[in-house]
């Protein structure tokens, strides 16, 4: 007997335990979520590679954005009053200060952005200025290229302009002081955007969780090989390396892991945050995962009333969060999405929620369900209806790539009837934040 398995009667107790009393998906849940607090470890990170993290520390802006009061069209700074009663019909002559030298502008002609301008604009005086130049001292607003009519170094205001038009006025887009962001925020492009116009280029993140993958199968083969004889490729590896990172966890596969205890164990103890641990779940003779969970840690939870994934368990081994995922894909997927999934999102600062949309839409036929457990069937959408597409099927993970999403059947519930609306969570919008 190898020197890390307890003897046939202890591991009879340990597999038997769990399923004996199953527990409920709230149980399982209420024991994840308070055993799946925050890391607060936050680690430096170059701007252009914070996309999608999760903010550590809220952020104040040192400035004002726009440093400046700033034009917001092409056309003339000047006085409004001097454009009082200006049309078509009435134009007004305004001396020019900076009339082009030539035809050429060069990035260093005042009224260009990056420029600036020593003088002043006094009544009677228009300023020629581009888009996001600065604002010259005296004047209080932009009259549009539009509006106007050029003659030598004159302009004829056709248009009236109040105090304040077509200007950006400084620290309108972020004031200076202002808390920009809170902590706990999981940073999209746009907010990339506005942190490097505050002159923030590394920021402070959550720090990703650390995810062990171990797939276990003697009958598995590497991802992506072609099926030979008896063995089959393993799915669940890729699938599970995409979900951890859509959760924001740091993938760390180190290839299947042979269905003996010693290796298991060694996948157990890796120097990780979470193990997901698939295969080798339920109540076997060669089920040796749970045996060895409550052994050298904790087997909070085994056996749990839902379908599918009712082998699935959790528990630690000290800091460790182990997740225990049925071996048959589907399986793997649902207990994943119910239970690893959130704990992860959790653990590196996210919501717990599904990262899943959600449409309402009535049933097509019947969908029956077993009071007393949580069903996950997976449907597709039919003329804006919901068709059931399958409970049962544990190993046919093609029954979710032909689905749109799934349904949750709660346990106190039988099902539902023909035309009942029911919540939808659909798998294509996965990559939503």
């Amino acid at each position: 007997m190898p020197p890390d398995t307890p003897p046939p009667a202890a591991q009879s107790d340990v597999r038997m335990r769990g399923f004996a009393h199953r527990s409920t998906v709230a149980q399982a849940l209420a024991w994840l979520d308070a055993n799946s607090l925050p890391l607060g470890d936050d680690e430096p990170v170059d701007l252009p590679a914070a996309a999608g993290r999760v903010l550590a520390r809220e952020v104040v802006s040192r400035v004002d954005v726009p440093g400046f009061d700033r034009a917001m069209m092409d056309g003339y700074a000047l006085h409004a009053a001097d454009t009082l009663g200006a049309s078509s019909y009435n134009r007004l002559a305004l001396a020019i200060i900076n009339p082009p030298a030539n035809e050429t502008e060069t990035p260093e002609t005042p009224g260009t952005p990056g420029t600036s301008f020593d003088g002043a604009v006094e009544p009677g005086q228009a300023f020629r200025i581009m888009t996001g130049a600065p604002i010259p001292a005296g004047a209080d607003a932009v009259l549009p290229v539009e509006q106007v009519d050029t003659q030598d170094d004159q302009v004829f205001a056709q248009g009236e302009v109040t105090p304040g038009k077509n200007i950006g006025q400084r620290g309108e887009d972020v004031a200076q002081g202002a808390r920009v962001f809170d902590a706990g925020r999981q940073l999209r492009p746009q907010d990339l955007g506005v942190l490097s116009s505050i002159g923030v280029g590394k920021i402070n993140v959550v720090r990703r969780p650390r995810v062990r993958l171990a797939v276990t199968g003697n009958e598995l083969l590497p991802a992506g090989t072609t099926p030979d004889g008896f063995h089959i490729a393993d799915a669940n590896g890729p699938m599970l390396a995409a979900l951890v990172t859509r959760d924001g966890g740091d993938v760390i596969d180190r290839g299947i892991v042979k269905d003996n205890p010693g290796d298991i164990l060694e996948a157990l103890n890796d120097d990780v945050d979470v193990v997901l641990l698939s295969g080798g779940s339920s109540v076997g003779q060669d089920d040796h995962a749970p045996v060895l969970l409550a052994q050298h840690g904790e087997l909070a939870i085994h056996g749990i009333a839902m379908r599918p994934s009712s082998p699935a368990g959790m528990g630690r081994i000290g800091q460790r969060r182990v997740f225990l995922l049925p071996g048959n894909p589907v399986s793997c997927l649902c207990a994943y999405d119910f239970f690893a999934g959130r704990a992860i999102r959790a653990l590196g600062g996210r919501s717990r929620d599904w990262p899943y949309a959600t449409v309402t839409r009535p049933l097509r036929r019947k969908l029956v369900s077993q009071v007393g457990r949580v069903d996950y069937a997976r449907v597709t959408l039919i003329d804006d209806a919901v068709e059931p597409l399958a409970i049962g099927g544990a190993s046919v993970l093609s029954s979710t790539t032909r689905a749109h999403g799934f349904v949750v059947i709660d346990a106190d519930s039988e099902g539902f009837a023909a035309d009942s609306p029911v919540h939808v969570y659909l798998y294509d919008s996965w990559g939503c934040v």
